[in-house]
């Protein structure tokens, strides 16, 4: 388990045993009538994969990096070509010829390093831009389901390593989520 699962995982356990601790649970002489925790449990993964405007961004985002990268290679290929004829010519060249060509080649190198760059920088707010409504409509679908179980808490299961069925509500938000929020 990697440090970064094992600190969530210990940070889930805390939060649970400090809210444990304050109800009923650990305070003893009071009344059956305090308030008691209620919880509930979703599999945000199994919700994204299974919301078709999910799987239309991820086409989306797919295509664009297919393109990239084909661009790129295409880049590549062409810059070999001049790196390749520039090889063979650069025995008959003068010195000051081939500083030149060399440095057109790290140009041309940098250039497309730098376009690279820049495409990945938009294909990834592509991909916030097509996250964000989907977090939305997830988060909302959730607080709708916790509203309506009179839940406190709704926790991810990624993050849990064990949660009883009976708190599971993910197949709720699911169909929370295909309804309309209805």
């Amino acid at each position: 388990m990697s440090g970064f699962m094992f600190s969530r995982v210990l940070i889930v356990i805390s939060l649970l045993g400090l809210f444990f601790t304050q109800t009923s649970f650990g305070q003893k002489g009071t009344s059956s009538s305090s308030p008691q925790l209620s919880f509930g449990a979703v599999d945000i993964n199994l919700i994204v994969e299974q919301m078709p405007e999910a799987k239309e961004a991820d086409a989306k985002l797919k295509e664009m990096q297919k393109q990239l990268q084909d661009t790129i290679m295409k880049m590549q290929d062409a810059l070999q070509k001049k790196v390749d004829s520039y090889l063979k010519q650069k025995s008959v060249m003068p010195a000051d010829q081939q500083q030149k060509q060399e440095q057109a080649l790290q140009e041309e190198q940098q250039k497309m390093q730098q376009f690279y760059n820049e495409r990945l920088s938009e294909i990834q707010n592509k991909r916030e831009e097509f996250l964000e409504p989907i977090r939305n409509k997830v988060k909302n679908a959730i607080q709708a389901v916790a509203k309506e179980e009179n839940l406190q808490l709704v926790f991810d299961k990624g993050s849990l390593l064990f949660v009883e069925d009976k708190f599971d509500i993910t197949y709720k938000v699911l169909d929370k989520i295909k309804r309309g929020g209805k």
